[in-house]
């Protein structure tokens, strides 16, 4: 789509003195703010029907990516991707289809499970077949944490076994630390380390997830991003065959058992999960097909204007894509995603815009950052931070915007991931001037912190955070019901569209929000730095060759 005309910016009513360049003061004139009307307009064009959900690799895609590029180029900024202001990233799609199948063999004879109505099986994205017949074991939620002297490997020999594990992470774990725990990736790696060769995944009672949408959605199979010789990422050969059971299906497997489904599950809930040897052996045989796509992360830069520091960036990153057109529900098949993410995505154009609109740069350079592939596993993001168009060791931050709080009156944000870094203070001053109240992970088992783009460079050791709405509004509006309303009847599902009710004011407060704390780490002397003995310091520290950072005062 053809670029439109300059985005209205008004003055704002806000002072914002910290952060700029040596303290100087700047007139409240000086700083622009993010206009609700302009923010409606992009969301409105990305989650249309014509996109068709910008499904990763489709022409819908396609086309919100040139239309983020059209914006970037017409508010000025630099083109930083590898063509222009794509970053073309090669994808190989895989689907496990009909072929696929999971036998159970007891005590009480031989189950046959149905895909995708027992289970759901998870592609091989390097082989068309797989089988795997193997004992199996239980190895709680399949988590070790060495600093808290944790293992559900203890007392259990996985080696040649196929490995059942819980979702999730020990409720013990702060939560930050258990989002990181309870990943798929990391969870296969411990696998593979102790010898597995196949996992199946049991849900616990927390996972609000319905299992009919997690059915839809793995139908369409799933993605890796392919390095330059054309292999896929992420990817462990020695696993033969993963699958994630029903209720149904885990209570089967656990019949003869030292102790029953209903048992561990308590056990699991109370933090302490047990592991042992189940009678049963698995076949699980994987039938999949494979697709080789493209789809382009969209990348736009403003310079900084300290000679000193413009070679550092402050990284902004929004999810362009969504899930496209999939099977019907309620009978409309368009994944539109206005929530997740077009919202998102409109914030990162009027936060580009907001800095465009300085009368002065910030003194480090600041990169707009579309990813594509997010839904697919945080895969554009991923991407991008292995194969970064800046230098990675001069990315000072990331400031990620997924989710924009348009459900409600803003009253309250949740800053995922700023009590690990000295990026704490920064978004308590951005808060405290646009008075909006802080407040801690209230869904710590959903673990978000981990299943948004930010987690990408966090695992390269940049302190990030990810502003997320919160859960208190006005006087009158339930807050709480109303997400967890969106989240069970409109999240991941063509509901949630363009005719769902949207507060663009509470939008533009939360991109405004993000606009500040991106200006004040651009203009600051110091750059974040991770916590001493914080965490994701000891486990990712700093990109190499960055400079240890002053803690803030």
């Amino acid at each position: 789509m053809h670029a439109r005309n300059s985005p209205p910016f008004f003055a704002a009513v806000l002072a914002f003195g910290s952060a700029c360049a040596g303290g100087e003061e700047r007139d409240s004139a000086d700083l622009p703010e993010v206009s609700p009307a302009r923010l409606e307009e992009h969301i409105r064009y990305l989650a249309s029907d014509r996109l068709q959900g910008r499904g990763t690799g489709t022409p819908g895609y396609d086309s919100a990516a040139r239309y983020v590029a059209e914006q970037f180029a017409f508010l000025g900024l630099d083109s930083a991707g590898t063509e222009g202001y794509f970053q073309r990233v090669p994808f190989r799609r895989a689907r496990a289809v009909e072929g696929s199948s999971l036998v159970l063999t007891g005590k009480s004879g031989r189950r046959t499970l149905a895909p995708y109505r027992d289970y759901v099986p998870s592609p091989n994205y390097l082989l068309p077949r797989v089988e795997v017949t193997a004992p199996v074991v239980l190895a709680g939620f399949g988590v070790t944490a060495p600093d808290r002297g944790y293992d559900d490997y203890r007392g259990i020999d996985p080696k040649g076994k196929i490995v059942v594990m819980l979702t999730g992470a020990p409720s013990s774990l702060a939560p930050a630390e258990r989002a990181h725990y309870a990943t798929a990736r990391l969870k296969a790696q411990n696998a593979v380390r102790r010898g597995a060769v196949g996992i199946l995944v049991v849900r616990t009672r927390d996972q609000t997830f319905p299992w009919d949408r997690l059915v839809r959605q793995s139908r369409a199979g799933g993605m890796r991003w392919l390095d330059p010789e054309g292999e896929p990422s992420d990817v462990f050969p020695a696993l033969r065959g993963v699958a994630t059971l029903s209720d149904t299906a885990a209570a089967r497997l656990f019949e003869g058992a030292p102790k029953s489904l209903d048992q561990v599950l308590t056990e699991a809930a109370a933090g302490k999960p047990p592991a042992f040897d189940l009678p049963v052996r698995a076949t699980l045989r994987t039938v999949s097909v494979h697709e080789p796509l493209e789809s382009p992360n969209v990348a736009g830069l403003l310079r900084g204007s300290d000679g000193r520091l413009r070679d550092e960036s402050v990284v902004y990153s929004a999810h362009l894509d969504h899930l496209g057109v999939g099977e019907p529900v309620k009978g409309d098949s368009i994944y539109n995603g206005a929530l997740d993410n077009a919202s998102g995505s409109a914030a990162l154009l009027e936060v580009a815009g907001a800095f465009a609109a300085l009368t002065r740069p910030p003194r480090r350079s600041v990169l707009f950052l579309a990813v594509t592939g997010e839904e697919m596993g945080l895969l554009g993001s991923d991407y991008f931070a292995e194969h970064p168009t800046v230098p990675i060791e001069g990315i000072v931050a990331n400031v990620n915007l997924d989710g924009l709080a348009i459900l409600y009156p803003l009253r309250e944000m949740v800053p995922f991931g700023a009590e690990h870094s000295t990026l704490d203070s920064t978004v308590a001053r951005a808060a405290k001037r646009l008075d909006i109240a802080l407040a801690p992970d209230p869904f710590p088992q959903e673990v978000f912190f981990v299943r948004s783009d930010q987690y990408s460079f966090v695992r390269r050791g940049v302190p990030s955070l990810f502003p997320f709405m919160g859960l208190r509004s006005d006087s009158g509006v339930d807050a709480p019901a109303r997400f967890r309303e969106w989240f069970a009847t409109r999240y991941h599902t063509p509901q949630d569209d363009l005719g769902q009710p949207m507060d663009f004011e509470a939008g533009a407060r939360h991109a405004q929000l993000g606009f500040l704390l991106g200006l004040e780490i651009a203009n600051a002397d110091e750059r974040p730095a991770w916590k001493e003995g914080d965490f994701f310091e000891r486990t990712f520290g700093r990109p190499a060759g960055a400079k240890p950072a002053a803690a803030s005062h």
